[in-house]
């Protein structure tokens, strides 16, 4: 199964082998995508749509999105004639995280907070989504943060027990939007703010002038080894 690939930023190769990884992913019944409703993600449902895979798209609605992020998920499954099925975080789950903390922010105070913010926000919501998953596709690439260098794009989320693929492994951040500009695949809106790395309101920010692009996620955290929330282990 092939799609029609335009050339895009350094041949069409990389294009082509990000979906020979979803065509892999794919042939097993049960393949999930969880988009994050990032550029990487988007393009990653544009290969699957025009190619016809049957892989289940999922996203996570945090409770703390930013109004961008939910204008693009509206205008993403109007684009792709898709639904993208969203998970949510258990009510109970945030009631008691506030009591305990006594401020729905106190993922300022710190990272211990923070984790577990993110936890009963972002991991446990993915965990429901990718339960009897037969694989699981993301859009990570090793240009994202350092954590990240090493990626690869097949890999075994042990923590999950699911065979885990990065088609955009080695994609840079050039790769990505000139794919969007030249398929017309929806983004959003925030990247044009100067924003790189999107996730929840409260903890994303525009970057400055040469910051590396994880500074834009809980950009009041100084040790970069520490900035991921906890999907990816």
């Amino acid at each position: 199964m092939t799609a029609d690939l335009k050339p895009i930023h350094d041949s069409r190769s990389k294009a082509e082998a990000a979906l020979d990884l979803l065509v892999e992913a794919a042939a097993t019944p049960g393949a999930v995508l969880a988009n994050s409703l990032s550029a990487e993600d988007m393009v990653l449902t544009d290969l699957l749509v025009r190619a016809g895979l049957p892989v289940r798209i999922v996203t996570l609605d945090t409770g703390m999105l930013p109004a961008a992020s939910h204008e693009l998920l509206e205008r993403a499954q109007a684009h792709f004639g898709i639904e993208i099925e969203v998970f949510a975080p258990e009510a109970s789950d945030v009631a008691g995280f506030v009591a305990a903390q006594g401020s729905a922010y106190s993922f300022y105070d710190s990272l211990e907070a923070r984790k577990t913010c993110c936890a009963l926000r972002k991991v446990v919501p993915l965990d429901r989504a990718l339960a009897g998953a037969s694989s699981w596709i993301t859009g990570m690439r090793r240009e994202q943060a350092d954590s990240r260098a090493g990626l690869q794009a097949r890999e075994h989320d042990h923590a999950r027990s699911v065979p885990k693929y990065n088609p955009l492994a080695d994609w840079s951040w050039s790769d990505v939007l000139d794919y969007t500009a030249t398929w017309e695949v929806p983004i959003s809106t925030l990247y044009q703010r100067g924003y790189v790395s999107i996730g929840c309101d409260p903890c994303t920010r525009a970057l400055k002038p040469g910051e590396h692009p994880r500074m834009g996620r809980w950009w009041w955290e100084t040790d970069a080894a520490t900035k991921e929330c906890g999907l990816h282990v």
